[in-house]
């Protein structure tokens, strides 16, 4: 018994030493998770703070003009543009420049003064349920504490002589989610992550396997040339994430039952550009890896902080604003807002540019640095 303990013990000294000879597994085991602690910390809130609300001031005077101060005021609501008629709504909330839309209605002032109850009307974008939900309890408190100020503001200045109390009433209109279930939510969102996230390993493994094995410099001394072996290896995998693309488009036609309300060829073809981004990353976390296990270690390392900063599951405005700036180099951003603009509201390129244009840049930023990265290992 005694003699198989020190068996026990020299193999535990040997994986020690080994370990401690892994330059490149080190920092995954023991500098990774505290950095991905702070990061997440910071970044991750379930709070709906800094809502972008476009205001229809249909009333224009001292009253309404001082409810909209108010609400700016807030720390949960930005005033980000003033439309001119509620005809505007539509636009703006189709483009994403606000998700509540504020229509303060005319005679706003008289009515208050008169005693009578004012009804606002506010449309919200209901793709994500929850800061849906969030922003209709804070507009609703919103109105509330306005009608309490009032009603104290009549008791002092007019006494026994105030006729009524008044009130202000918030009518809501959820558009794109009328019922706000979390499925037209997340479904889309869920599909954006897995076909990135699938992409991304496969490539990596695909070829580090080819290293760990010998056959990647059997290819080497061919006389293909690095770029063409590169395409040679990736292209696949974009058949193969494109194919996922419609593997999920089937099983949410059959399960979910999520509207897809827009161009479903800008849908495969916006697919195919966030589809290259990943490959791209995948082929430059071969570049840094020697075995399959190190490879699945540094995917993780891009992986986690690409889904949980994103936007798939916590508003992006609630982050510092460092991280914030930091989401604008992730491609997952920018294809989470096209396909639920895709899906939801049935934009098109002209709403959808401000998304693909960054998501093309990154793109091809990355596939550049994989390149030069991949003709760099192989030389």
């Amino acid at each position: 018994m005694f003699a198989g303990m020190d068996r026990v013990i020299e193999l535990v000294r040997k994986e020690v030493r080994q370990l401690r000879r892994d330059r490149q597994m080190l920092p995954f085991l023991f500098v990774v998770p505290v950095l991905q602690l702070l990061l997440f910390g910071f970044a991750i809130s379930t709070d709906v703070k800094h809502l972008r609300v476009a205001i229809c001031d249909l009333d224009s005077s001292y009253t309404s003009r001082t409810m909209v101060r108010e609400l700016g005021a807030s720390e949960y609501f930005d005033v980000a543009s003033y439309l001119a008629s509620i005809q505007e709504a539509d636009a703006t909330l189709d483009d994403g420049t606000a998700t509540i839309v504020v229509v303060l209605p005319r005679g706003l002032e008289r009515d208050l003064l008169a005693g009578r109850t004012v009804s606002v009307q506010v449309l919200l974008d209901g793709s994500d349920a929850t800061s849906a939900t969030v922003a209709m309890a804070y507009l609703t408190r919103f109105a509330q504490q306005h009608s309490a100020r009032l009603m104290e503001f009549r008791r002092i200045h007019q006494g026994a002589a105030a006729r009524s109390v008044p009130d202000i009433v918030t009518e809501t209109r959820f558009w794109y989610n009328p019922l706000l279930a979390s499925s037209v939510f997340l479904v889309p969102g869920a599909m954006c992550v897995i076909i990135g996230m699938s992409a991304t390993i496969a490539t990596a493994l695909a070829i580090v396997r080819e290293r760990e094995i010998g056959t990647i410099e059997q290819l080497i001394v061919t006389p293909i040339q690095p770029w063409e072996l590169m395409l040679g290896k990736t292209i696949p995998f974009l058949g193969v994430g494109l194919y996922n693309v419609s593997m999920v488009l089937a099983a949410n036609a059959a399960v979910f039952h999520v509207p897809l309300r827009g161009s479903i060829g800008l849908l495969y073809a916006s697919s195919a550009l966030f589809l290259v981004s990943s490959l791209a990353v995948g082929l430059l976390v071969s570049t840094v890896s020697r075995t399959q296990q190190q490879a699945i270690l540094t995917a993780f390392f891009f992986l986690m902080p690409n889904f949980l900063l994103s936007g798939f599951m916590f508003p992006i405005e609630n982050m510092p604003v460092p991280l914030q700036w930091v989401t604008t180099l992730l491609p997952l951003r920018y294809f989470l807002v096209i396909v639920r603009g895709i899906f939801l509201k049935g934009v098109g390129i002209a709403e959808l540019a401000d998304q693909l244009w960054p998501l093309a840049a990154l793109t091809l930023g990355i596939m550049l640095v994989a390149v030069w990265r991949f003709h760099k290992r192989l030389d």
